[in-house]
C-alpha cells in the first residue's frame, strides 16, 4: 500500500507529463469591451482626407521645387529647358554670386533694409502685442469690452484698405520716403494683440500672479520674472506671424518709398523683374528667381527652428479644462 506522499507525487507527475515541466497556463482572453475601447481609440483612416492632404502637399511643394530648379539655370536656360527639370549648365553658384554683385550689390542693401524693417517693425509689434494682450487678459478696467470690439474690428479690416489713409497721414508729417514710413505702421498688429490676449488668459493662472504680489513683487517684476516665461510659445507665434507679414510686405513700401536705396527685397526684386518691360532694359529673370530663393531661406529656417514653440502657441485656448 503506497503512502499519501507517494500518491501525491504520482498525481503531480501525471499532470506535468513525461517531460517534467509545469503545464502552460492559458492566457486570459481580453475583455471584449476593452478591445472595442482600444479599437475606438485608434485613428481612423480616411481615403478622402489622405487624397486632399496629398493635393495640398503637391500644391505647396511644386512651386518650391520649380524655384529651386530654375535658380540653377542661366537666362538662356530658362527659355530653352523644361520648368521642372535642370538645364545642361548648372549655374546656381554663378547666379548667387551675380545676385549679390549685380548693380553694385544693391541686393545686399535691400536685404539689410528688410532685416531692419523686420527687426524694428515685427519685433516692436510683438513686444506691443505681448504688453497689450497681457494687460487685457489679467487686468480689469472700464471700457474693456469696447477695446475688445475695437480689436476684433481691426482684425477684420484688410491692411490694403488702410494704406492710402496711412500714406496721406505720413505725407503730412513729412515721413514718406523714409524707413519710418514702413516701420511705424508695422508696429500695429491687431491679430497679434488678439492672439496674445487669448494666450495670456489661458497660460497665466491668476493665483500665480496673486502669490507673486503677496511676496512683494511689483507689476513689472511679476511680468518679466513670472509671466513672460509662460508666454514664450505665444510670443514666438506672434513673432513668426508679424515677421512673415513684414518680410513679405509689398504694397505699403510701394506707396511709401521712392528711393531704391530704401527698398525691401519684395520691392527690389519686382524692380528687377520690371526691367524687361522697359525700353533698353536688360532682363535678369535668373537673378530674380535666385533672389527669391535666397529671400525665402530665412523664413523657412525660422519656422523650422521655432516649430515646437509656435505649434503649441497656435493651440492656445482651443481646449477648455
Amino acid at each position: 500500500m503506497s503512502s499519501p506522499a507517494t500518491t501525491a507525487s504520482k498525481a503531480t507527475s501525471a499532470r506535468t507529463g513525461s517531460s517534467g515541466h509545469a503545464p502552460r497556463l492559458r492566457t486570459p482572453r481580453r475583455n471584449a469591451r476593452n478591445a472595442r475601447t482600444a479599437d475606438s481609440r485608434r485613428p481612423r483612416r480616411s481615403v478622402l482626407l489622405t487624397v486632399l492632404t496629398g493635393l495640398v502637399l503637391v500644391y505647396s511643394l511644386v512651386p518650391l521645387i520649380w524655384l529651386v530648379i530654375s535658380s540653377t539655370k542661366t537666362q538662356e536656360g530658362l527659355a530653352s529647358s523644361s520648368g521642372l527639370w535642370f538645364a545642361d549648365h548648372f549655374a546656381l553658384w554663378d547666379n548667387v554670386r551675380e545676385t549679390f554683385t549685380y548693380n553694385d550689390g544693391v541686393f545686399v542693401r535691400w536685404l539689410l533694409n528688410t532685416l531692419l524693417y523686420v527687426g524694428l517693425g515685427a519685433g516692436g509689434a510683438t513686444f506691443l502685442a505681448v504688453l497689450g494682450g497681457y494687460a487685457l487678459a489679467k487686468f480689469t478696467f472700464p471700457g474693456k469690452r469696447a477695446v475688445f470690439a475695437v480689436v476684433i474690428g481691426a482684425v477684420a479690416v484688410p491692411t490694403t484698405a488702410l494704406a492710402v489713409p496711412t500714406f496721406l497721414m505720413f505725407s503730412k508729417m513729412g515721413l514718406t520716403n523714409t524707413p519710418w514710413a514702413v516701420i511705424i505702421p508695422s508696429l500695429i498688429s491687431p491679430f497679434g494683440l488678439y492672439l496674445m490676449w487669448v494666450f495670456a488668459t489661458e497660460a497665466i493662472p491668476t493665483e500665480l500672479l496673486e502669490a507673486a504680489r503677496i511676496d512683494g513683487a511689483g507689476e513689472l517684476r511679476t511680468f518679466f520674472r513670472v509671466s513672460l516665461p509662460l508666454l514664450a510659445p505665444g510670443i514666438v507665434t506672434v513673432l513668426l506671424f508679424t515677421m512673415v507679414a513684414t518680410w513679405n510686405n509689398y504694397f505699403l513700401p510701394l506707396i511709401m518709398l521712392k528711393d531704391p536705396d530704401w527698398y525691401p527685397l519684395t520691392l527690389g526684386l519686382n524692380s528687377w523683374n520690371a526691367q524687361a518691360q522697359t525700353a533698353g532694359g536688360q532682363p535678369v529673370f535668373n537673378l530674380v528667381i535666385t533672389g527669391s530663393l535666397i529671400t525665402i531661406i530665412p523664413l523657412i529656417a525660422a519656422f523650422l527652428l521655432l516649430q515646437r514653440y509656435w505649434q503649441s502657441g497656435l493651440a492656445a485656448g482651443s481646449v477648455k479644462e
